[in-house]
């Protein structure tokens, strides 16, 4: 069976298009293609017909409410694992993704500048994160505990942490603060990206921050924050007359 035998009728008409999915049924029961085959009769009637991939909706993530984050916080704190504290606020501070965390090795953490050296975060892109002024003790302490780590996060085998098992333990704080909601690691970075943007830190800044490569990336954070301006703006448009 040759490529040109794969190839389908040409439809002009717009309104025949529905009839693709008919000839190529027919076309496998015919034919018996494996998946190789299936694939380029695909591709060829993609490209005869003109049809198009839908774009895939961007969804907004759903947001912890003040009063859970703050539960959770307080289960870490409760269980007394100074590793894990210092982690999970890391997590939120930077607004690092799961898989860089992971990746931050002790000599990254630059504590006088109050930044942390991402490599090769997503894209392959490195850049600098930060971390909040009050937090450098925390973290100077910390680091003081761990002097034979390579990773800033490490078992007691002295293997860095997998993402997880970081997921794992966001789900056991979870549960034990009795946090109804779904609760995963890259959401403390939905969190942090939105409160910054709600408190009107400026788009080129939390690109930095974030490592996120267009402006488009942050229209989501854009409409997350939107209930920290409504009360301004409810009571701006009562003086509109209109």
């Amino acid at each position: 069976m040759h490529a040109t035998d794969l190839t389908p009728p040409v439809f002009v008409n717009a309104k025949l298009k529905t009839k693709l999915v008919g000839y190529l049924s027919r076309l496998i029961r015919r034919f018996r293609l494996d998946y190789r085959q299936f694939e380029i009769a695909c591709k060829t009637a993609r490209k005869e017909t003109g049809l198009r991939r839908p774009p895939r909706p961007r969804r907004l993530p759903r947001l912890l409410p003040e009063e859970s984050l703050r539960k959770f916080y307080e289960a870490v704190d409760r269980a007394g694992n100074l590793q894990h504290q210092v982690m999970f606020r890391l997590l939120f501070y930077t607004a690092v993704r799961v898989s860089e965390l992971t990746g931050i090795r002790i000599d990254d953490v630059d504590l006088a500048a109050g930044k942390i050296f991402v490599e090769r975060g997503k894209g392959e892109r490195d850049r600098y994160v930060l971390f909040a002024d009050g937090f450098r003790l925390v973290l100077q302490a910390y680091l003081a505990t761990v002097p034979d780590n390579e990773y800033l996060f490490e078992s007691r085998h002295r293997r860095r942490y997998s993402p997880r098992r970081i997921q794992q333990l966001v789900h056991d704080y979870a549960r034990e603060a009795g946090i109804a909601e779904h609760v995963h690691p890259h959401l403390f970075r939905h969190q942090m990206l939105t409160w910054l943007t709600g408190q009107g830190v400026p788009d080129a800044a939390i690109r930095l921050i974030s490592g996120h490569a267009s402006q488009k990336s942050l229209e989501i954070y854009q409409h997350l924050s939107l209930s920290t301006v409504q009360p301004g703006y409810q009571k701006a448009v009562k003086q509109l007359e209109i």
